[in-house]
């Protein structure tokens, strides 16, 4: 299983909680809708994609699309946590691509199938370095994602329906949360198909920037 490094501590990937839907604007392109509480898939700890490897996009898909997130590391688990002391749980962040297999998840939606053979694929779940969660707030944080040096995704985390806080305290609620957990954030408007020859580069200012390749 995939490991994290972060300063001289390291975590061995554990679950991959993702949110379905997390931006208006986003929910919206989608022609859907944000509900009262967050809606979560989970990805397997195989579909993770670090940093200095490229993207193999799947055989028996001609539609996969890039959706940029804020990715939340648990460090410190736990059940029922409340929302107050949520960030306490937190070890680092960084930025991550929800990766999806688009035809494949309009054919499980039509059938009312589960998504997992459109979200889980090996290499879905592509991660940027880590950064300490110390001193760093993450209701305030913008970050882009462009493709071959053109814009496609901008996000402020203060657009989000949920806050990271407010995620960890409904997962929490639900499953107990473990160290080396992830969460990817939800992403913003602006997702689209990737091919081979693309290369995707997240920016977060001041804290990460990363290219990965589609090969």
């Amino acid at each position: 299983m995939a490991i994290i490094r972060l300063g001289v501590q390291q975590y061995t990937v554990n679950n991959i909680f993702c949110v379905a839907r997390n931006y208006l604007a986003h929910a919206k392109e989608m022609d859907s809708v944000i509900a009262d509480e967050p809606m979560f898939f989970i990805k397997p700890n195989s579909a993770v994609l670090q940093s200095g490897e490229t993207i193999v996009l799947p055989s028996w898909s001609r539609d996969v699309h890039h959706e940029l997130e804020l990715l939340v590391l648990i460090g410190r688990g736990g059940k029922q946590i409340a929302e107050a002391d949520a960030l306490h749980h937190v070890a680092g962040y960084a930025l991550g691509l929800d990766l999806t297999a688009r035809d494949v998840q309009a054919q499980a939606k039509k059938a009312g199938n589960p998504w997992t053979l459109a979200k889980g694929f090996d290499g879905a779940a592509v991660m940027t370095r880590f950064v300490a969660a110390e001193g760093l707030d993450p209701a305030n944080q913008a970050f882009t994602l462009t493709i071959n040096g053109q814009l496609r995704q901008s996000a402020h985390t203060q657009d989000m329906a949920f806050s990271v806080a407010q995620l960890i305290a409904w997962l929490s609620d639900k499953f107990t949360l473990q160290p080396g957990d992830l969460i990817y954030t939800g992403t913003p408007e602006g997702v689209g198909p990737i091919v081979v020859g693309d290369v995707l580069t997240l920016d977060w200012p001041g804290f990460v920037q990363e290219s990965f390749a589609v090969v």
